[in-house]
């Protein structure tokens, strides 16, 4: 099914609720993101058996999970043996999480404490396998989204294409969002995570300006976190059509 306004297409994986195929966004010089080679997915314990399989059709021969190993042992993923299974937390134990913060504030928190971490996820998109490579956490839109929007922006798609793509839900995802607020009785604590799940363009585009007012752009950023020469040529020659 096609994400409406855009080339991107959401993938058909029971019983997950926000995965897509990256596929179709430009890229500078008239190019594009190479179909199938990046997805980015909600938590893949959600797979039934043939979501799991569906998974393997699809070519995919990385999976990064940037949960925490605490969530991972709470809610494992079906590919934990796997080989093509990778767990990349994007924090530390220790890390202090700040409910004051809003979402786009929390993201740079996020970024400039671990900049390593961030590389290190995007650089696993670089050395993966020929093939597709799926980034996730627990919704695919926080953790996952940051390291889905440093590989695209590295990989040449502008910022607001970017920030475009952090902003898609998707009616699935709304439904399952709607059933959870409706489990909440204060108010106060219904509105905290409404709040928390909510993905806006000018979101992400306030995290990009950050990168590019402190380091000098993602790239730079990316570098400042130990991502190779080589792994910037890799992921743009394996993303880039």
């Amino acid at each position: 099914m096609q994400v409406p306004g855009t080339g991107r297409i959401h993938l058909q994986w029971p019983n997950c609720l926000n995965v897509r195929d990256l596929g179709g966004l430009p890229t500078s010089g008239g190019r594009q993101i190479a179909g199938g080679a990046l997805i980015r997915s909600d938590n893949l314990n959600r797979l039934t058996e043939a979501g799991v399989n569906a998974v393997r059709k699809a070519s995919v021969r990385r999976i990064i999970d940037v949960r925490t190993p605490q969530e991972c042992e709470a809610y494992p993923s079906p590919f934990a043996s796997d080989p093509l299974y990778r767990n990349l937390p994007l924090s530390r134990p220790g890390d202090i999480y700040d409910p004051t913060l809003s979402i786009d504030q929390d993201y740079i928190v996020m970024l400039d404490r671990n900049p390593d971490l961030l590389a290190a996820a995007v650089g696993a998109i670089a050395d993966a396998p020929a093939g597709g490579v799926v980034v996730h956490c627990h919704w695919g839109k926080d953790r996952a989204g940051n390291v889905v929007a440093l590989a695209l922006s590295l990989a040449g798609v502008d910022a607001e294409s970017v920030a475009a793509d952090y902003a898609v839900l998707g009616d699935r995802m709304r439904d399952h969002v709607a059933e959870q607020l409706a489990l909440i009785d204060d108010p106060t604590e219904r509105n905290q995570l409404a709040e928390l799940f909510t993905a806006r363009p000018e979101t992400m585009l306030a995290v990009l300006k950050h990168l590019n007012d402190r380091y000098g752009g993602v790239e730079q950023y990316l570098r400042y976190g130990g991502l190779s020469d080589n792994q910037v040529n890799a992921l743009r020659g394996r993303l880039v059509s």
